[in-house]
């Protein structure tokens, strides 16, 4: 049975192979002219430039965890951690940076060719920049599975351990170094990202009034290299976390309902089944040249849906083969249809094609704070149809998977939902890392001096990537959610584990439990201060752009006229500084948090900090994601010619509208999905810690 796991490889070569043709595809299309070329390699410059400098300090932090998890694994003889978690620390970490690197690198190269294939016809554009966002989608999911393969053949085969609930157990351990990783690439980069964007809005936009991605505005090109260091490099490390997270909680559970490998295998055959369906669905992403936006969705929909009923066809006879038990295929079934309902209720709440983002646009009309208003209400409204559809996701899953018979059934079919939800992720994160591309391009085309019809086109790819990148956010939500529940189940599973070798009483979870009530408190208190950090962390760094970017309206003579360049370096360095400076306070929240919570309540704390985080942590997401993006695409929607149009009223306050909304949707908001995972592995690799030194156990 465990020989059947060499699908994982296979599986990977797929993705990887796919990943490098789409490369060459975008890598033989012209990148335009001189002064294309020009941009577009101070674009790569500034985003090498500050990736070079997050990874040298995130290396440092990584070195002083991996020295602790050494001293806890072998200077314990074990009975703490296991002894391979600190290397599983180190390749989850590597894998998920070189999956953000590997992004960046091509978004950066596509840019100024998406603005050149876009000159010649919308289709080709939509193309370009697809085929880059499809090089980010399969390095993430070939690298995952590629991660956990290895991992599981040097367990299995060269250390030995035959027992499945055992390996489950320390694989499950192996995502804390993807969440790691994920954690200070999406909250730096999206301190980076949103500060420059910031900046440049508020001063050029609002202040000077010169169009967006004007070449006289000093902050268009740091807010450029922000699109690829936030956009594309933090939000790949976020979902190949979330990818590898759900396939290894599930593959903890496995055992545990009493599948043993045949149970482990059903999450890698599904995950390798749904690249495979990902690489036909994308070929698929086409469009005529006279469109709008619901025919460019209807675009990507043509091929994400088809990616998804492949999966969902595909899945019946996998599930029947390997564990004989289809009513974990309705399980299956069941994530598939939750994150395709995500993603569509996201679209109807962010998209300029319906109803909520267009009232939102007439809200202009009366000023600033009625839109500001109406933006949080369209936010806080949106919750709803998300948690209705996880809540019925979880219940239906467990229920199919036989939860009333055997609990641990349930619960392993509400990991397999999770699993089905993100298994098409190859074609899901095309159609999310594609957007910053064609930002990136519309900003290339309006400073080469392009024309008009250029910019129309992509801005129109731009507007369809806010909805697609808020889909692609719902996504990575929606499967948090259900993954941080299995991981919370195998928390509850190792530590008893732990409590009952160590001689102690196993944990009291009832809510009247004043530990697991304390611990619901702290965890939702996270979610909150957490929040507070990242935004904080975007306006400090934000009022140094735009000091620096009046400071340069003020004294460089001849900006406004054309005859001087700005200082784009300036600016780049500005916000590479601030956002390496202000990331450190939120990532070590979410590790210091539920280590303290530990030593302090005990297990049973841990377990009430997980839920609280979780349940919290996810409204907020979904609040915070969907009310930026519709903000954002508010403004786009105004632009187009509607309420007035650029330079009007409306338009001003739409502006600032999306300058509120940028750190909902691309800093504050994406993290908490991270923070929710992160929180969970850091608990269950510290669980040794917690059980032997915990204060309440001194008075128990």
């Amino acid at each position: 049975m465990e020989l059947f796991f060499l699908i994982g490889f296979i599986g990977a070569l797929v993705a990887l192979l796919f990943a490098q043709s789409r490369r060459l595809v975008v890598m033989a299309c012209p990148e335009g002219n001189d002064r294309m070329r020009k941009i577009a390699s101070a674009i790569r410059e500034g985003a090498n430039a500050y990736l070079k400098q997050q990874y040298a300090t995130v290396a440092r932090i990584f070195a002083i965890v991996f020295v602790i998890l050494l001293l806890m694994a072998f200077g314990t003889n074990g009975s703490m951690l296991s002894k391979f978690t600190p290397f599983a620390f180190l390749s989850g970490g590597i894998f998920s940076m070189l999956a953000g690197y590997i992004g960046m690198k091509i978004s950066t190269q596509a840019n100024s060719r998406t603005a050149s294939a876009a000159s010649k016809s919308l289709n080709r554009g939509l193309r370009v920049a697809f085929a880059s966002g499809s090089v980010m989608g399969f390095t993430v999911v070939g690298l995952g599975i590629l991660d956990i393969s290895c991992w599981f053949f040097l367990l299995r085969f060269i250390f030995g351990i035959s027992d499945p609930t055992d390996l489950g157990n320390i694989m499950v351990m192996n995502g804390m170094g993807a969440s790691f990783m994920a954690l200070f690439a999406r909250v730096g980069g999206g301190i980076y990202t949103k500060a420059a964007d910031v900046g440049a809005d508020l001063v050029g936009k609002v202040e000077a009034g010169i169009p967006e991605d004007d070449p006289r505005n000093p902050a268009t090109i740091a807010d450029n290299v922000g699109d690829n260091v936030g956009d594309v490099a933090g939000m790949g490390a976020d979902l190949y976390e979330s990818y590898v997270g759900s396939i290894l909680a599930t593959f903890s559970l496995g055992p545990l309902a009493g599948y043993g490998y045949r149970g482990m295998l059903l999450p890698m055959a599904l995950a390798v089944t749904g690249i495979l369906c990902s690489v036909l669905g994308t070929f698929l992403v086409r469009t005529d040249e006279n469109t709008d936006q619901k025919a460019l969705l209807g675009s990507l929909r043509k091929g994400t849906y088809s990616a998804a009923i492949l999966a969902a066809l595909f899945a019946a006879p996998l599930t029947y083969v390997i564990l004989g038990n289809m009513g974990v295929y309705v399980s299956i079934l069941c994530g598939l249809a939750g994150g395709t309902a995500i993603g569509y209720f996201t679209e109807y709440y962010t998209s300029d094609s319906y109803k909520p983002t267009q009232e939102l646009s007439a809200s202009a009309q009366s000023g600033t704070g009625p839109l500001i208003i109406g933006g949080i209400s369209l936010g806080l409204k949106s919750t709803m149809s998300s948690i209705l559809i996880v809540a019925a996701a979880v219940i239906i899953s467990f229920i199919a998977a036989g939860g009333y018979g055997n609990y641990n059934q349930g619960l392993y079919g509400i990991g397999i939902a999770a699993v089905g939800m993100l298994s098409t992720l190859g074609i899901t994160l095309a159609t999310d890392a594609y957007g910053p591309v064609a930002d990136n391009a519309g900003g290339i085309a309006e400073m080469s001096g392009l024309p008009e019809v250029v910019r129309e086109r992509t801005d129109a790819l731009d507007s369809l990537g806010n909805t697609t990148a808020a889909t692609g956010k719902g996504f990575a939500i929606g499967s948090a959610s259900l993954t941080a529940l299995a991981l919370l189940v195998s928390y509850v599973s190792i530590a008893d584990n732990k409590l009952a070798a160590a001689g102690k009483k196993l944990m009291d979870l009832s809510l009247t439990n004043p530990q697991v009530l304390v611990g619901l408190f702290v965890g939702a208190m996270l979610t909150f201060v957490f929040a507070s950090y990242t935004m904080s962390a975007v306006q400090i760094s934000a009022q140094s752009i735009v000091s620096e970017v009046r400071r340069q309206f003020r004294q460089i003579k001849g900006i406004m006229e054309g005859t001087a360049d700005p200082d784009y370096a300036r600016c780049v360095a500005i916000c590479t500084r601030g956002a390496l400076r202000q990331m450190v306070i939120p990532a070590l929240l979410a590790i210091i948090v539920p280590i303290l919570t530990g030593l302090i309540l005990g297990c049973e704390g841990v377990v009430g900090l997980l839920g609280g985080v979780s349940v919290t942590g996810f409204a907020m997401a979904v609040f915070m994601s969907n009310a930026g993006g519709a903000w954002d695409n508010a403004k786009k929607y105004i632009e187009k010619g509607n309420f007035g149009g650029k330079g009007s009223e409306s338009h001003k306050a739409a502006v600032v509208g999306d300058t509120v909304g940028d750190p909902f949707k691309d800093t504050s908001g994406p993290s908490l999905n991270i923070l929710i995972k992160l929180c969970s592995t850091i608990s269950i690799v510290f669980s040794g810690l917690i059980v032997a030194f915990h204060l309440t156990g001194f008075f128990m």
